[in-house]
């Protein structure tokens, strides 16, 4: 079961960031969460969003070139990760990928590594609808699953199933 969410503008985009947030447990080691769609979709907006809710004050840049970008937090460390330039899943042990287990992983570009949906927790599907933005939540494990519908539920009277 998927959710879909209308994103406006991107206040709305900043909304689901922080719904998204707040629906995690208090530790948010061993998450994994997959921002997919096109170039300029929203998914580092997205990201920013989540690790500012998260409690992280600074800039937030997009790992595009440094591929991986921690950010150590009260609830956790949080792992921003760009596998654009990743040409090869193979390439992810290279990253250290493993040591990266133990915090939650945004991450954006998974399309490049289609394995990490077999570890993946939910899956953020953003799209260009009309003048804005839709968000498609796929809950990929049970918990993923659970974590959707909280965010739903937060932003009531938006989601459509």
């Amino acid at each position: 079961m998927s959710r879909s969410i209308e994103l406006a503008d991107p206040g709305a985009t900043d909304a689901l960031g922080h719904a998204l947030a707040s629906a995690l447990p208090g530790d948010v080691g061993g998450w994994v969460v997959l921002l997919s769609g096109e170039l300029g979709a929203g998914k580092s907006a997205l990201a920013r969003a989540m690790i500012r809710a998260l409690g992280h004050a600074g800039p937030v840049p997009s790992p595009t070139y440094t591929l991986v970008e921690p950010y150590a937090l009260a609830r956790g460390t949080v792992y921003h990760v760009d596998l654009y330039r990743v040409s090869d899943p193979g390439e992810l042990e290279f990253l250290g990928w493993s040591d990266l287990r133990d915090g939650l992983m945004l991450i954006e570009w998974p399309e490049r590594a289609p394995e990490l949906a077999a570890y993946a927790d939910l899956k953020v599907l953003l799209r260009y609808a009309g003048e804005g933005r839709r968000a498609e939540l796929i809950g990929l494990s049970d918990r993923g699953r659970r974590l959707a519908d909280a965010v739903a539920t937060a932003i009531a009277g938006t989601v459509s199933s």
